[in-house]
């Protein structure tokens, strides 16, 4: 057994610093400070010995209270004291090895583990009761091209006892089934006997089961997935990636449906909906960049209050933002829908797999080779506490056949929260076409007539001047409302409610407003970054000034017509996986005439961008800030920072521009602002006399 090497002094040092923060809350919420999310969930992370690389694949909890833990790099460990009572020291204990990659573990009632690695499930078994598998057995196998894409995840238990596990696209420019049964969802039995349940998933590295037994998966921005979300899935629904389609003439397919059948016209997943049948639209979107850019697993808040006021709700990771998402769920007319909010920023890496703790935490595991995230660790484990204390948060969002219904978990303000002007809201949808994601598609403004506040103060009814779009996101902002007591403003004052059908009832009777809600110019989504970035352009149009400055451009894409001779130099910059550039240095003459070429090799989203000195994280903070402008300004922001850039790019695409190079020497930098990835992707571009 391997111990973690904490000395004596270290862990009385760990248990000073506990203490200390316990009054650092105290004393800041009496000086009345904002808020942090720290303040009500704690982030408590496992110590790792160094010898151990623990990138998680799969969490299982024991019923004796240990955690179990495969890694992708083909183990399993044990770990004694997960939460660090009495000597806080948990302890670690290698069970399997020699496995591919395992993304999925289960501890089975009947007492043994099952462990989703490349091409099969596998049984893992301790005959001798000491702590290491003695029988490597395969439950249920399933073909391999070789691609290395083809990821597989699961098993998750069934109520009946049977099991569902997920098999990855691979990638060969865009997500492909290379090999039978990729891209669905299969449903095996305690015997190990197979029936598809459901296909056109991409990348469904989340899934799971609900109390009433409903089965949701998350997803990934891709081809044919214009941004993250969660699909409720029953048998034979086709989930909008056509690639497993191939299979749907094999036996047992439980749909017919082929991949001509599904139109690539950028129209909304809801309008395709109607006419392609088996189509199943998302419960919840959750909008790129805003909320996250990788969802990943999924729990059910089942703590009966031990995680906070939340019970009953889902929470979702998300490996490339490092955080934790909220979800509220309700059916309308039979229609999953709700509402995703932002709930805990972080944690240390990746997040890929959460479970719940014996204790009423919940558990994250975590890793980022090959898929970079803002946590800056390779890999972890985390635990996150609630603290006892009550955030002032939207609760939830309900669909009303006038608007929207807003629960909050304390009581509120009623002058600020019954004043229109406290609240905005906005809706968009996104295209669903073969093409890698989606800008955010027909934003519009969503007049609000008036707000009508519950007498007990925990809801306010939001009813809107207009007809509201159904198969639309629906962002709700309430950054004006305030707590009645404490005069709080709300810890996250934004929800995203996805609404694929308008609830029945009776409508609010509200006298229609005399002053106009406050307008939200959406222009800005409908300009491109090169005409942002062109001096003199205005709404998309480009003045004569603009033109006379076009040397200036901060992106031309066509050599100037007064380069006789051609660039003075010319460089050409890929990508590769694991968010890299192919260099980490580019070296030219200062003033000189240069051409660069970049290609995005890579199967995911990149731009190209050079900065001043220093100011690459500026740069890219500055992107993720754009919001829902970020997609039409393709994550480049209007800032004197930025010099020269590309447009973001689709997979295995290229663009080439054309500059003059500073006259100043320096270390200036390039780097790629989709949000998620500016972290890790930069490099220096060295400019030398």
């Amino acid at each position: 057994m391997i111990n973690t090497s904490f000395t004596m002094k270290k862990l009385l040092t760990l248990a000073t610093l506990v203490v200390a923060h316990s009054f650092f809350y105290s004393f800041a919420f009496a000086q009345g400070r904002p808020a942090t999310e720290e303040d009500y969930y704690r982030i408590i992370t496992l110590p790792i010995p160094e010898e151990i690389k623990l990138e998680v694949g799969g969490l299982a909890p024991l019923p004796d209270g240990r955690l179990a833990v495969c890694t992708r790099r083909g183990e399993v460990w044990m770990i004694s004291n997960p939460y660090m009572q009495g000597s806080r020291v948990p302890t670690y204990k290698r069970f399997a090895s020699g496995l591919h990659e395992p993304l999925g573990l289960m501890w089975h009632p009947r007492g043994y583990f099952l462990c989703t690695q490349r091409g099969e499930v596998t049984k893992l078994v301790d005959n001798d009761g000491d702590d290491v598998a003695d029988a490597y057995t395969s439950f249920y196998k399933w073909p391999l091209s070789g691609n290395y894409h083809e990821y597989s995840y699961g098993p998750v238990l069934l109520p009946d006892g049977d099991m569902i596990i997920t098999l990855n696209l691979g990638w060969i420019g865009h997500g492909a089934s290379l090999a039978k049964w990729r891209g669905w969802m299969l449903k095996l039995t305690e015997k190990g006997e197979m029936t598809p349940w459901a296909t056109g998933l991409r990348s469904p590295a989340g899934f799971g089961i609900l109390h009433d037994g409903s089965i949701f998966y998350t997803e990934n921005q891709g081809d044919w997935v214009g941004s993250g979300r969660m699909t409720h899935l029953e048998k034979g629904d086709f989930a909008g990636n056509p690639e497993g389609l191939r299979w749907t003439s094999e036996p047992g397919s439980p749909l017919s449906l082929k991949a001509e059948d599904v139109p690539s016209t950028g129209k909304p997943m809801f309008e395709v909906a109607k006419t392609v049948k088996n189509l199943k639209v998302p419960a919840v979107w959750f909008p790129h960049t805003l909320m996250g850019i990788s969802t990943s697993d999924f729990k059910e808040d089942t703590t009966k209050g031990a995680f906070g006021p939340f019970a009953g709700q889902l929470f979702v990771g998300d490996q490339g933002h490092s955080k934790i998402m909220r979800v509220d769920l309700e059916k309308v007319n039979g229609e999953w829908q709700g509402a995703c909010f932002p709930f805990r920023e972080g944690f240390q890496s990746g997040i890929i797999r959460t479970v719940w703790g014996q204790d009423g935490s919940l558990i994250v595991g975590m890793t980022s080779r090959g898929w970079a995230a803002t946590g800056k660790d390779a890999y972890g484990i985390q635990r996150l506490v609630w603290t006892g204390k009550t955030p002032f948060e939207m609760k939830t969002i309900r669909s009303k056949p006038d608007g929207f219904d807003v629960t909050f978990t304390m009581p509120v303000d009623r002058k600020t929260a019954e004043n229109p002007a406290s609240y905005s809201l906005n809706s968009f949808t996104y295209k669903y076409h073969k093409t890698y994601g989606s800008p955010i598609e027909n934003a519009r403004t969503v007049p609000i007539r008036g707000v009508i506040v519950a007498k007990d103060g925990l809801s306010a009814r939001i009813v809107v001047d207009t007809v509201l779009r159904e198969g639309y996101v629906h962002e709700v902002k309430a950054e004006g409302v305030r707590s009645a007591s404490g005069n709080l403003a709300l810890l996250h004052p934004t929800g995203y409610y996805t609404l694929n059908a308008i609830a029945p009832g009776e409508k609010a009777t509200v006298a229609a407003r005399v002053t106009a809600s406050p307008t939200h110019d959406h222009s800005a989504m409908t300009a491109t970054a090169s005409t942002r970035a062109t001096p003199g352009a205005t709404n998309g149009k480009v003045s004569k000034t603009a033109v006379a400055a076009a040397k200036t451009n901060k992106r031309i894409i066509e050599q100037p017509s007064d380069w006789t001779n051609g660039p003075d130099q010319a460089l050409t910059i890929s990508t590769k996986p694991g968010l890299k550039f192919d260099v980490d240095k580019l070296e030219v003459k200062a003033g000189s005439r240069v051409k660069v070429v970049f290609n995005n090799n890579d199967d995911m989203l990149h731009n190209f961008v050079i900065v001043k000195p220093g100011m690459a994280n500026p740069v890219g903070e500055a992107a993720l800030r754009l919001n829902l402008n970020g997609p039409k300004m393709q994550y480049v922001p209007n800032s004197p920072n930025v010099l020269y850039h590309t447009n973001l790019l689709q997979p295995e695409s290229a663009e080439t521009i054309y500059f003059v190079a500073p006259t100043e020497p320096g270390d200036y930098q390039f780097v790629c602002t989709f949000p998620g990835h500016y972290t890790v992707m930069q490099g220096t571009f060295k400019v030398v006399k």
